[in-house]
């Protein structure tokens, strides 16, 4: 600590011994010190700057020094600044009890030279190094955070705290989950047509939309792939109906695409069904959800029509009595053939 900088405080009722104090200090190229000639005086200075080292007698008026050490050493924001204690060599009992109290260290009178640069010294060291850790600590308490703010960017809320607290996430099979897809219409022609910046911009907008109100459904984002956005309902948050919550999701996400420049329309799919769901990766580590379930999800989206939800009719059983739309019969869906599917307009509220 370069004695240029730092700011000390000699706290003594006897004028000469300040004066003498403060002149050896300042040969010592210590410049910043101020006084204080009795202990009430002292914590009024204490309390409104920031000292790196008190010098402290023990025998003063209104408040003595063991007063404004107790004083120092019950307030958290003032019980690390070091305080020496400036002692006669009869009051030596007196400088144990100081010690125990708190004090860095003592400085008999009258004042030795030597002793003085050694003591102080050591002091500002201590704290020099106390304030180094605090730092390294406050450093080491961002980076978690940014490493939380991360993961939980990279995984759902759920598989992030079980990932912290065990150190991974343990592969599970899901029996009743609601898997959601969403296409931007025509975006591939949109994309060649646009600057990379502004496909870019505007793609980022709208996830960042979609993942809001994902979250207000209670619903979990699981991955971008190009322009598809793919969430669940009923995975690692509980859910009492799964279908409804992703048709309610689906049609907000339908709305707020419409809102948005550059007025995408979205074609959403949803099914239902048991799910695989589990970590891959090391490196670049994801978390993601296999099965027929999310392979039909994803077709759904594909025969979609723009600003609808397009699910199979045994989805549509659970949802029938709360939403409004239309069936469109037997489609032949890759790898799975005829399946009877059903096009959702709406909510029977809206």
């Amino acid at each position: 600590m370069n004695s240029a900088d730092v700011l000390l405080l000699v706290v003594d009722d006897n004028e000469d011994n300040r004066y003498t104090l403060t002149q050896r200090l300042r040969r010592q190229g210590y410049n910043n010190v101020e006084t204080a000639e009795n202990g009430r005086r002292a914590i009024d200075m204490i309390e409104s700057r920031a000292y790196d080292l008190i010098l402290l007698d023990i025998m003063m008026p209104e408040i003595d020094g063991y007063g404004v050490l107790e004083h120092l050493k019950s307030d958290m924001r003032l019980r690390h600044v070091p305080v020496v204690m400036i002692s006669s060599i009869d009051e030596v009992d007196s400088v144990v009890k100081c010690i125990e109290l708190g004090a860095e260290d003592y400085l008999p009178k009258p004042f030795n030279p030597v002793l003085l640069k050694a003591r102080i010294g050591a002091c500002l060291e201590k704290k020099r190094l106390r304030d180094q850790e605090s730092q390294y600590h406050e450093q080491i308490g961002v980076e978690k955070k940014r490493s939380d703010d991360l993961l939980g960017a990279i995984l759902p809320h759920a598989a992030a705290s079980e990932l912290k607290t065990t150190g991974g996430v343990m592969p599970r099979r899901f029996d009743n989950v609601a898997v959601l897809f969403s296409d931007l219409v025509g975006f591939t022609a949109y994309c060649d047509k646009h600057p990379p910046e502004e496909v870019v911009a505007q793609l980022q907008t709208l996830v960042e939309e979609f993942e809001g109100i994902v979250a207000d459904h209670g619903m979990e984002k699981i991955k971008t792939v190009g322009d598809a956005f793919m969430a669940t309902a009923g995975l690692l948050v509980p859910s009492d109906s799964p279908v409804l919550a992703c048709v309610r999701c689906g049609l907000d996400m339908a709305r707020a695409a419409r809102r948005l420049n550059p007025d995408w329309d979205v074609s959403v799919g949803v099914h239902c069904g048991p799910v695989v769901a589990g970590i891959v990766g090391h490196r670049q580590f994801l978390f993601d959800i296999w099965g027929d379930t999310v392979n039909v999800a994803a077709r759904m989206s594909d025969h979609g029509k723009a600003g609808t939800i397009t699910m199979p009719h045994t989805c549509w059983l659970q949802v029938k009595d709360q939403c409004h739309g239309k069936p469109l019969g037997l489609v032949d869906i890759k790898g799975k053939g005829p399946v009877e599917l059903v096009e959702c307009h709406g909510l029977n509220e809206d």
